[in-house]
């Protein structure tokens, strides 16, 4: 947990209201191509719904402001924008950012913008654009918490890989590592490109319940990101790990083994896709076949590519695990054997299946299996033996 989060807590608790009924979330979409409200929507744990009808137990109803999820618009969609970025909505609101943040200094020079929400008149009377960063500057003042949400919004993303011509930035960027939200909370980040929906979900009310004061701030790491979404490497949590542990490795596309070797950087990265799945506790990349490419990182894309090639480090890696997993693996397998037989088959000395020959145990196999049943039953008895 950040060091920051312990004084946070104290700083916090008295400017915190008292019985929150509702908060504002205000979704502001920059250089973006709307993934993250994809997967926002298809969360279940808990779901938009559950959210915006106020059904979660302890948690304040949330009025959704979204772009694109709205059922008003014009005038009537943005003033509450314009009452939020001037801080008199008159209730608690949080600001939710997808997409990177691009240069609109650059656009302007050519009369143009990047990414825009609204209008102004100008001094001729003529409507302008309102980009979409400016809504994020002028309303992060009163917020009582600014959310990226995807990679390109907490580190840049795909906008500010090499190149970059928008000269596309994060949300943490624009605003600063000395930026605090009202009550006290730098940059919430939730990356993934697309990020994992209920990652989404579960970040925003696991901070909301710490605004209505039931929760305690929840944990975030170094880089602002949720630690209990985020702690841990997808290696860790993916269903083909054992592969790995016993140095056996996929060749091409569709093999069952580790991924490793067809570009998988899983044991750097840190995301919880083989634990959460995509969408509903189903799919998440290495759990359909697709090897991670480190969506979730800072480094993204950049420091991954090329994708789907062999990361450097797994050719000591790997190598290693080839070695120490080839013991592992067959003495498994010999134990695997051994307990895929019951008592009275041993006794007999055949295995009574039509489905097809199971081979006696050899001379080595009988040798292994006495020795690793004398360490097994080190310490207690062995079923059916006499007890001294």
């Amino acid at each position: 947990m950040a060091k920051l989060n312990v004084a946070m807590l104290a700083q916090t608790s008295a400017l915190l209201p008292d019985n929150i009924e509702e908060v504002h979330a205000f979704w502001i979409a920059g250089g973006s191509c709307d993934g993250c409200s994809i997967a926002a929507v298809g969360a279940t744990s808990p779901s938009v719904e559950d959210l915006t009808n106020g059904t979660i137990p302890g948690a304040p109803k949330v009025i959704l402001h979204h772009p694109v999820l709205a059922v008003n618009a014009g005038e009537s969609f943005m003033e509450p924008f314009r009452l939020a970025a001037k801080g008199e909505l008159g209730a608690p609101f949080v600001v939710l950012c997808e997409g990177s943040i691009m240069d609109e200094g650059l656009a302007a020079e050519t009369g143009g913008y990047w990414s825009g929400l609204g209008s102004d008149l100008d001094e001729n009377g003529d409507p302008q654009p309102i980009p979409s960063s400016s809504w994020v500057t002028r309303m992060a003042e009163h917020a009582a918490a600014v959310i990226a949400v995807g990679t390109c919004a907490t580190w840049g993303g795909i906008p500010a890989a090499a190149g970059n011509p928008t000269n596309s930035a994060s949300v943490m960027d624009l605003l600063g590592e000395d930026y605090r939200s009202s009550l006290g909370l730098p940059v919430v980040n939730i990356p993934g490109c697309a990020p994992q929906g209920d990652n989404i979900t579960e970040t925003i009310i696991a901070v909301l319940l710490f605004l209505h004061g039931i929760g305690p701030l929840p944990e975030f790491d170094e880089l602002g990101r949720p630690a209990w979404l985020f702690g841990e490497t997808v290696h860790r949590g993916c269903t083909r790990a054992g592969y790995y542990e016993e140095g056996e490795f996929a060749k091409q596309h569709g093999d069952k083994e580790c991924l490793v070797e067809v570009g998988c950087w899983g044991p750097v990265v840190q995301c919880n896709i083989n634990q959460r799945g995509a969408i509903n506790g189903m799919g998440g990349c290495m759990n359909v076949g697709a090897p991670c490419i480190g969506c979730t990182m800072p480094g993204f894309p950049d420091s991954f590519a090329p994708f789907y090639q062999t990361p450097p480090g797994t050719v000591v890696s790997s190598n290693i695990s080839r070695v120490t997993g080839s013991l592992v693996g067959n003495l498994r397998k010999m134990t695997q054997a051994s307990q895929n037989r019951t008592s009275k088959w041993n006794k007999d000395g055949n295995v009574p299946s039509g489905w097809g020959h199971v081979a006696e145990p050899n001379v080595l196999e009988k040798v292994a299996h006495f020795a690793y049943e004398k360490l097994q039953f080190k310490n207690s008895p062995k079923p059916g033996s006499k007890v001294k």
